[in-house]
């Protein structure tokens, strides 16, 4: 045997190596919000102003029923979010919602097998144990002279599986938040 000669088996691994480091590619941009978010959700202020502009900040979004997750004074950051029950939202592509005019009652929609109970379900509503939740999340920045504002909105499925997403940083929703940051905090 020459010395310079490989086994077969370390040919193999080697070249699934080779492979599977040829499948990794960085991507050549990174991900932008869709729809990009609107004009009114960047707004410039004055200096000095950002720890008012953030205390208001908090007690806007707590009154529109928001629970603050994390507020930083120094970096005039809030990060707020709000869930919200969609009633009867189901799986739209499941077969199982479409029942009929009267409904139906069965055992079933587990995973692998397993009953998750018994499911109730009125045709064309959907069923009582199928409602999703919706959770909506917003940041506020404001720093450097300006505030900027995200928002974003998830729907989880009664299995806890994202069913959308979607980025709803919307002039209606920035005008809204701004009004009630430079009424006090009151909207």
């Amino acid at each position: 045997m020459r010395p310079w000669r490989l086994p077969l088996e370390r040919i193999i691994v080697l070249g699934i190596v080779l492979v599977v480091a040829g499948c990794q590619t960085t991507p050549s941009t990174l991900p932008v919000a869709e729809p990009r978010p609107a004009a009114e959700c960047r707004w410039t202020i004055g200096d000095g102003a950002i720890q008012p502009l953030v205390r208001a900040a908090v007690e806007a979004l707590e009154a529109d029923g928001f629970l603050i997750r994390h507020t930083d004074l120094a970096l005039g950051l809030v990060s707020a979010e709000r869930t919200r029950i969609l009633p009867a939202y189901g799986d739209r592509h499941d077969r199982w919602d479409s029942r009929g005019m009267f409904g139906g009652i069965g055992i079933g929609g587990g995973r692998g097998g397993v009953s998750s109970g018994v499911m109730i379900g009125f045709g064309g509503v959907g069923s009582l144990t199928r409602d999703a939740t919706q959770l909506e999340r917003v940041s506020l920045l404001a720093g450097d002279g300006e505030v900027r504002v995200s928002r974003d909105i998830q729907v989880i499925d009664w299995r806890g599986e994202l069913a959308e997403a979607r980025s709803a940083s919307t002039a209606e929703f920035c005008r809204g938040l701004r009004d009630a940051i430079e009424a006090g905090g009151a909207s």
